[in-house]
């Protein structure tokens, strides 16, 4: 199951999450969260869905489809992060990966004060697992050192961290596994080009859920999900004026 929000360019959010799980082998369940006026270089507005009407959604659905695995993107407001947490009361082995959007590339709002804090406070301690990238990370663990702010977010309730170095510009883009082991865990993948791409954490993300949703261990579902990525970004389209976008729609080689 998949809530995020709409992005009419096709690069990110639910189309990006429905494409990958999807190109792995997984059934999604999209749950839309908000509606964004989005193009692939930034986002430019944002509207919620009705948090009623999601809860109704996420009802009806447990009635009728086994869930397997939950990923969440952009959540629109802090209702919306009420009903889910909700929803996840009776369902506490089930699990889910947070990509714990805040801004777009391009740096248009994706989430106000009052969601980041609900994020925090009711929702990553739920979670399996947080995939912030590295200004995300910054804000959310309020601290400048990478260490230091996973860190600051598994004092204050997170399970694990997985920090994605996309945002960087070596060679190799680093990611990084915290949780409450002695040391992190890094995984080094191969940099595609120069710039960034609309949508990769959407992807990484939703590819990790399919992982877990098909029995993958966390660190198995990670590996799978950045050699899946790092495959859509050999092929990746232009499809406007921004970013380019992750060709997601290759099937993976199982």
């Amino acid at each position: 199951m998949v809530l995020s929000g709409l992005d009419p360019s096709g690069g990110a959010g639910i189309q990006a999450d429905i494409q990958a799980i999807t190109s792995l082998g997984g059934h999604p369940l999209p749950v839309l969260t908000c509606l964004t006026v989005q193009d692939t270089g930034n986002v430019y507005g944002a509207e919620v869905v009705n948090p009623d009407l999601i809860r109704q959604q996420l009802q009806c659905l447990a009635k009728d489809v086994p869930i397997h695995a939950i990923k969440t993107g952009a959540l629109g407001n802090a209702a919306v992060v009420d009903v889910l947490v909700e929803f996840l009361n009776s369902r506490s082995d089930l699990p889910l990966i947070v990509d714990p959007v805040i801004k777009a590339a391009g740096g248009g709002d994706l989430a106000d004060d009052a969601l980041v804090q609900a994020m925090k406070q009711k929702l990553f301690p739920r979670a399996e697992m947080i995939t912030p990238n590295g200004i995300e990370l910054a804000q959310l663990g309020t601290s400048d050192d990478p260490d230091q702010a996973a860190q600051n977010l598994l004092d204050g309730g997170c399970v694990s961290v997985l920090a994605t170095g996309g945002h960087g510009n070596g060679v190799h883009i680093i990611n990084t596994l915290y949780n409450h082991s002695p040391e992190p865990m890094h995984w080094e993948v191969e940099r595609v080009g120069l710039n960034e791409y609309h949508g990769t954490g959407c992807t990484l993300a939703a590819a990790i859920a399919t992982g877990r949703a098909s029995g993958l261990s966390p660190r198995a579902a990670i590996s799978q999900a950045q050699n899946y990525v790092h495959r859509t970004l050999l092929h990746a389209l232009t499809v406007g004026k921004g970013q380019r976008v992750p060709d997601r729609g290759i099937m993976w080689e199982r």
